[in-house]
């Protein structure tokens, strides 16, 4: 069975960092597309960022060199480094990805459990 495991949210000072982790685990053949959402209180989820097979990217204008999301494909693990912080970053974050379990399966999608980040002095 496919997981997605968050970590290292938590509490943070206005222009502080945190590191997000996510890593898959079980039965995957192939990992289409990674990323990281949000969900602040009384608000949608939204997309913050993510990476597509073959290396491509897409920010959130509000993150946009504040954040990036390295990726160890060899780890199935998604990173995201938060830096300058604000608090209206204050959100829960998911973890999301696109993948396939075996080579006939149909790609799916899955989520994590989310994690709490929150910037505030």
């Amino acid at each position: 069975q496919v997981q997605l495991v968050e970590s290292g949210g938590g509490l943070v000072q206005p222009g502080g960092s945190l590191r997000l982790s996510c890593v898959v685990s079980g039965r995957i053949f192939s990992i289409y597309a990674m990323g990281w959402y949000r969900q602040a209180p009384g608000k949608q989820r939204e997309l913050v960022a993510n990476i597509i097979s073959g290396g491509s990217t897409n920010y959130v204008d509000s993150v946009k060199g504040r954040f990036t999301i390295p990726r160890d494909n060899a780890k199935n693990t998604l990173l995201l480094q938060m830096n300058s912080l604000k608090p209206e970053d204050t959100a829960v974050y998911y973890c999301n990805s696109d993948l396939q379990e075996r080579w006939y399966d149909s790609k799916r999608n899955y989520w994590g459990q989310g994690t709490q980040v929150t910037v505030s002095s």
